[in-house]
């Protein structure tokens, strides 16, 4: 059996940015099932949270899951609960980008922190000034349409 630690950073936001997510009490009836859900699914969701239009999930990979699958996995099936059960008042999408980068050993503690911060966070910066920095901040090219 191999053993294999490999942790992963994502981040994606809500289709068009829109504040589907607005109160604390649904961000964290989301968060719960996205980290139930993926369980099930034998997806390690190490640390999980977010603000009303976008979501941070530190995740270990398994063996044979990749960055798209786990993706998609996370993504199709939270918003087709969102939307089963009614949560939010127009039908919710998340975004088809994301990010995903990979976390060092050395630094997961301050990844966990960041992530469990998310609200005070977002309170002195926007999700696209979090997004800016990120695409600065590990070189990603815009991609123009």
């Amino acid at each position: 059996m191999p053993f294999i630690k490999v942790y992963i950073h994502f981040v994606w936001s809500t289709k068009n940015r829109v504040p589907y997510l607005n109160s604390k009490e649904l961000r964290t009836q989301v968060w719960n099932h996205i980290k139930e859900n993926a369980k099930e699914k034998g997806i390690f969701i190490d640390f999980i949270n977010g603000y009303n239009d976008h979501c941070h999930c530190l995740v270990s990979l398994g063996v044979d899951q990749t960055i798209q699958k786990v993706m998609q996995l996370i993504k199709g099936e939270s918003s087709f609960w969102i939307n089963k059960n009614n949560l939010t008042k127009e039908k919710f999408e998340w975004q088809d980008e994301y990010f995903a980068v990979s976390v060092s050993e050395s630094i997961i503690d301050r990844v966990r922190e960041y992530i469990k911060n998310q609200e005070e966070h977002h309170e002195k910066k926007t999700f696209q000034e979090e997004y800016d920095e990120f695409i600065s901040k590990y070189g990603f090219e815009r991609h123009k349409d």
